[in-house]
């Protein structure tokens, strides 16, 4: 069996493009080239997978990722991996377990993603945020410096802010109404939001290089290519539909109390802990989350090209 480089998260936001790029990388890499590429699934019958196995050189695997043991990356003789979590308050314990897996397996590197970079601190309100600190923090200790990897922060999706755009105008063309048009960006701060295809691409970018330890221990920022404010989304919406937009609600979360209602209240987790998800744009509404922020080395890999208009195009002719 030859040695494998592994998709964890591949039928996810960013796991798809990974799968689609990576393969085509590799045939140019001589060093790569006869690596397998084993992308994970839950379910081989789910449509995502079934497009994943039709990918040349991806072999589609059956198997939950957190449990994934040392003996199982032995047997699958993996070298390098990719990763893309949840953000459930569980995420520490699950992903931390799977890099010392790693670690303990011989795997050479690992790229991951990672958040929103300006919430990656320890005193983020929210608690995801403080989970990827964490994670970083773990893989930086010296105990785990046979681990080479590489933390992608990246910026919130481009289509979860373009969604609500293009919910309003696709309401507008059919019935001429319109409902509240509810933004999470404040109205001016500029934000660099990033297509998650793009984060992918990177991520492949940085799992076919020769020599990874140029990346070892790199937080990389990953924002798109033009920034964007509520104001902007406005504008955007009033150009396609050729009227004012009659009521808009900036800084709005209140897509958090759905989450809790339909994912989380029949369980027992903290509804303390998953109402702290409201803090999260604070940073974006501060300005701190704009592409100015952009790490040079990403624009050198694969600079995202998406705009956020070329978002709202593909979310207008799904």
């Amino acid at each position: 069996m030859s040695h494998s480089i592994l998709f964890v998260g591949a039928t996810g936001n960013t796991g798809r493009a990974v799968a689609e790029t990576l393969p085509k990388l590799l045939q140019s890499n001589d060093t790569l080239s006869g690596h397998r590429i084993i992308s994970l699934t839950r379910s081989s019958a789910s449509p995502v997978a079934q497009e994943l196995a039709k990918i040349p050189g991806v072999e589609v695997i059956e198997q939950n990722w957190v449990e994934i043991t040392v003996e199982w990356l032995r047997k699958h003789q993996v070298t390098r991996a990719f990763i893309a979590s949840h953000n459930e308050p569980n995420q520490f314990a699950e992903e931390s377990t799977f890099h010392l897996n790693t670690l303990n397996a011989g795997v050479k590197y690992v790229v991951r993603i990672s958040t929103t970079a300006a919430n990656v601190r320890p005193d983020c309100p929210a608690y995801y945020p403080r989970q990827h600190w964490a994670i970083e923090a773990l893989l930086s200790s010296p105990e785990l410096n046979n681990l080479q990897w590489t933390s992608l922060q990246s910026n919130v999706f481009s289509p979860l802010i373009m969604s609500p755009a293009a919910e309003l105008i696709r309401k507008y063309r059919k019935t001429g109404e319109q409902d509240t048009l509810r933004l999470m960006l404040s109205e001016d701060a500029p934000v660099g939001i990033i297509d998650p295809d793009e984060i992918g691409v990177i991520a492949a970018h940085l799992l076919s290089q020769d020599d990874t330890s140029v990346h070892n221990k790199a937080k990389y920022v990953l924002n798109g290519p033009e920034d964007i404010t509520g104001k902007k989304i406005v504008d955007m919406i009033e150009q396609h539909i050729g009227t004012p937009v009659k009521d808009v609600s900036y800084k709005d979360v209140s897509f958090i109390d759905m989450l809790y209602e339909y994912q989380y209240a029949a369980t027992k987790q903290s509804k303390n802990v998953i109402y702290s998800i409201q803090q999260a744009p604070e940073t974006a509404w501060e300005g701190k989350c704009s592409t100015s922020t952009s790490s040079k080395e990403v624009l050198e890999l694969a600079a995202p090209k998406r705009t956020p208009a070329d978002i709202l195009k593909s979310l207008l002719e799904g």
